[in-house]
């Protein structure tokens, strides 16, 4: 699992790097003809009528899943926690992905002091190999839509 996801990590740097055409690794002799993996978005979300955000977009085999925070009560982070993973867990699988082909995962708590409830709830949820992972205490206003805690993403297919 391990080998699977570092390796997912070296394909999905590769392919930013040939998506961009910067770093070390560009190329200068790429020619009209070459063209970018083409991104698929999911679960488009609209404001007047408007595309704002995706649910999740995939390039190649990398999913990119969104912030999915908890807007309802109880307001606790066990509750709130438990709501997002399960929240993230729904949209790797419409993506045709797993919680265990994660790699990557951003978590924003409302508050710091909630660091230790998160993380009872967050262990083992991404099987015996967790993804890397920032956890950030967000600054004055907190996470969007009264939730305690964010979550976001990156997985392989």
């Amino acid at each position: 699992m391990r080998t699977e996801r570092r390796s997912a990590l070296k394909k999905l740097l590769l392919s930013a790097v040939g998506v961009t055409g910067f770093g070390l690794f560009a190329s200068s002799t790429a020619s009209a003809n070459d063209s970018a993996p083409e991104k698929e978005a999911g679960n488009i979300t609209k404001m007047d009528d408007v595309p704002l955000f995706s649910g999740h977009t995939k390039l190649g085999n990398m999913i990119f899943i969104a912030g999915k925070g908890a807007h309802v009560a109880p307001f606790t982070i066990g509750a709130h926690t438990d709501i997002v993973l399960k929240e993230l867990e729904s949209e790797l699988i419409k993506a045709g992905s797993s919680m265990e082909k994660v790699v990557k995962v951003t978590v924003f708590l409302n508050d710091i002091a909630d660091y230790k409830g998160m993380n009872e709830v967050y262990k083992g949820r991404f099987g015996k190999n967790p993804p890397v992972r920032t956890t950030i205490a967000v600054a004055k206003g907190g996470v969007p839509g009264d939730s305690l805690v964010e979550m976001d993403c990156i997985a392989y297919i």
